[in-house]
This record gives C-alpha cells, sequence and structure tokens, in this order.
C-alpha cells in the first residue's frame, strides 16, 4: 500500500482524535487497520486543563493530578456545600495526557504520527483526499476535528454562547487552600450584569488553579481576566504572596449549530467540530469518551460511525437552557444555584452525562421552574 494511504486518518491530535486513537489502539479489530494522526502541532506544552466526575475507574483516571469528593457552589445569595459521592471529580492537565497518548500509541506499528497544516479534505467516490502544503493523503474514511468555515460565519444564527475564560496555576508561600474540597462556581465577583464565575482547583495546600470564566455572548481583553483574577485571589482568597507557575486560557462554543450537518458517509466530524461539547455547560470529557465508544461499536458492526451519536432530547434541553441564559444573563447565578441545590448529585450527573430516566429530567425540569424557563421554552419550540 502506497505510503500516503490510511484505512483511517484522524486530522487533528487534541482530546477527541486522541481518545479515538486510543480506541482504535486498544482493540483487536483495528490492528490490521493502516492509521495516520495529522497535527500541525507535536502537543508538547501544557494548554488546557480537562475536569470530569466519575463513579468508577476509566482507562485515563490515572492521569488526573488530583481527585476531590467534594465542592463548593458559592451565589450572592448562598454557599452550598456539595457531597459529590458515589462520584469523583478529576482533573487532569493536557500534557499528561497528550504525552500518556503518544507514548501508548507510538508502540503501535500500524498507527503513525505525521506532522503536517492540513488545508482541505474532500470526499471523492468511496475514498477522502486530504491535502495538506506539501502533501496528499488518502484514506477510506477520515475523522476531522477542524471546526467548519461555516460556524464562524453562521453562529449568530444559532442560540450561542461563549464560554471564554483565564485561569492561573498559582504557588502561595503558606498553606492557603483546603485541597479536599474544589470550589466550581463562586459568583461573588461579578463583571456587570453578566454571568462571570470564578473556578478554583486546588492540587494542595499551596497550589490552586484560579480561573475566572464567562458565559456571554462577546469575549473580553486578556487584561480583564487579569484583574479579576487579582481581585480575587487579594480580596476572597486573602493571599498577598504567591507565584505564577502556569497560565491557560480558551474559548469554548455553547451552541446549537449544527456541527453535525459536516459529517459525511466518509467524513465524521469529531470534537467540538462535531457538536461533542455540551452545549449547556461546555464539558466535553466524558461526551468524548461516550462518542469515541459508539464510534468504534459503529465501525465494529460495520455500520456508520455517526449513527446515533446525538440523544435529541438532551440537544432540545440545552436548547432550552441557553435561550435561558441568553435572555436573562444577569441571572446565571440564580439558575446554577437552583439547578445544584434542588437536585440529588445522582440526578445532576446522570443529566449532565445524558444516561438520565424521564423522571429525573422531570425533577430537574421542576427545580427549575420559572417563567424566564417556560418563555425559553415556547421560544425554542
Amino acid at each position: 500500500m502506497p505510503e500516503h494511504h490510511f484505512d483511517y486518518i484522524i486530522v487533528g491530535n487534541g482530546l477527541a482524535g486522541l481518545q479515538l486513537a486510543l480506541s482504535f489502539n486498544n482493540n483487536s479489530f483495528f490492528k490490521d487497520k493502516k492509521i495516520a494522526l495529522i497535527d500541525v502541532a507535536e502537543k508538547t506544552q501544557n494548554d488546557k486543563t480537562w475536569s470530569f466526575w466519575e463513579k468508577e475507574t476509566t482507562p485515563l483516571t490515572h492521569l488526573a493530578s488530583k481527585r476531590w469528593d467534594f465542592a463548593n457552589i458559592i451565589t450572592t445569595e448562598n454557599r452550598l456545600s456539595l457531597s459529590l459521592k458515589p462520584y469523583s471529580y478529576h482533573s487532569i492537565k493536557s500534557i499528561d495526557f497528550y504525552n500518556y497518548a503518544k507514548n501508548q500509541l507510538e508502540k503501535s506499528n500500524n498507527i503513525q504520527f505525521i506532522i503536517d497544516m492540513i488545508i482541505d479534505v474532500v470526499e471523492e467516490d468511496e475514498k477522502v483526499i486530504v491535502k495538506s502544503i506539501e502533501n496528499t493523503y488518502y484514506a477510506t474514511h477520515v475523522f476531522d476535528s477542524r471546526i467548519p468555515t461555516e460556524y464562524n460565519l453562521n453562529a449568530k444564527r444559532y442560540t450561542t454562547l461563549i464560554q471564554h475564560f483565564k485561569g492561573w496555576l498559582i504557588k502561595t508561600e503558606e498553606d492557603t487552600f483546603n485541597e479536599n474540597i474544589f470550589t466550581k462556581m463562586d459568583y461573588r465577583l461579578k463583571d456587570g450584569n453578566q454571568t462571570t464565575f470564578m473556578y478554583v482547583l486546588p492540587y494542595s495546600k499551596r497550589e490552586a488553579l484560579v480561573e475566572f470564566t464567562y458565559f456571554t455572548e462577546d469575549i473580553v481583553d486578556e487584561s480583564t481576566y487579569d484583574s479579576f483574577i487579582k481581585q480575587y485571589i487579594k480580596e476572597y482568597l486573602n493571599v498577598s504572596e504567591y507565584k505564577i507557575i502556569e497560565t491557560e486560557i480558551g474559548q469554548i462554543p455553547m451552541t446549537t449549530y449544527p456541527f453535525y450537518n459536516h459529517t459525511t458517509k466518509n467524513i465524521t466530524k469529531i470534537g467540538t467540530a462535531g457538536g461533542w461539547v455540551k452545549p449547556s455547560t461546555g464539558y466535553s470529557f466524558k461526551i468524548t469518551q461516550q462518542k469515541v465508544k459508539r464510534i468504534v461499536s459503529n465501525l465494529k458492526h460495520n455500520r456508520l460511525p455517526s449513527e446515533r451519536l446525538f440523544k435529541k432530547k438532551y440537544f432540545f434541553y440545552d436548547k432550552v437552557f441557553l435561550q435561558v441564559l441568553i435572555d436573562n444573563n444577569h441571572k446565571g447565578d440564580w439558575i446554577f444555584q437552583e439547578f445544584y441545590r434542588k437536585n440529588k448529585t445522582t440526578t445532576m450527573f446522570r443529566f449532565l452525562d445524558e444516561e438520565s430516566t424521564f423522571w429525573e429530567d422531570i425533577k430537574i425540569m421542576i427545580s427549575l421552574f420559572s417563567f424566564k424557563f417556560i418563555k425559553a421554552f415556547f421560544k425554542t419550540l
């Protein structure tokens, strides 16, 4: 078989691409498949943090820098202390995941890493042509993590917010943090009438990730995040002396844009580009695991990789929730307060993992019952 011909090509070595490749590598069904992972970067930097909840150990659990069994939700009116059991909240640094994935995949005889910039992916008859600046690759199927150009042009036509944030990993000179409890959302520090909150992951008594996050339609200058993080560390953590070890900054689309429309018979969009980010929360780690598992099962049963990747009822729920946040962005702390205050941990996480029963869905809806949600419900319909 010519050097540039593959059974599967994965474009992009991010969370989705590498999880998919690891699943291929761990399943004997794919041992005779020739697979390429193509990315412009070698993934040698810690550029983000992924957090997720689990009840049981998974193949990636050992990569977690820290796990917590308790969480705080702090609003302008309440302070909620949550026991997450039987779940635990885990945090994985991206560089640990990248290194683990590359170490595992480089041992394989049928998986190849290629450093290249892809400029186009074209479906032609029963094959896919993947074009870079200097090379042309061919595959039976391509898993493409590049954001469609059409999204940037048309996102505002759909129910869309941007989760944007900046975080500092800081080290203090004295014991400062309770390393057994993380702060999921602290709404006391606000940027006007917008949904903004602080997120704090204490890795030890002297080290924590402190991150300021927006759920808004527009982004802000990087200096704005810095200003709020400094203020929070000084006024709410009561820390004056600390060192910034690392920083991270990012934007996550929270949108009902139909990314799945860009998936075809021989090209499957994955990750953010495939609509794998949960629109109402911005979480993607657990969703990615679920989608990858479905793709592997579909391929083994000779089905289209994209078959049954989405559950329509959750797409509708997310659309209603997003509409409420857009119409009442100043009420974000109340919305999330009621969600976490009135529901059991198991109900919340099953709902967010898209594994809830009909009656659990009803409980969630009742907990958020208000004129705002009724209005958003009919607007979404």
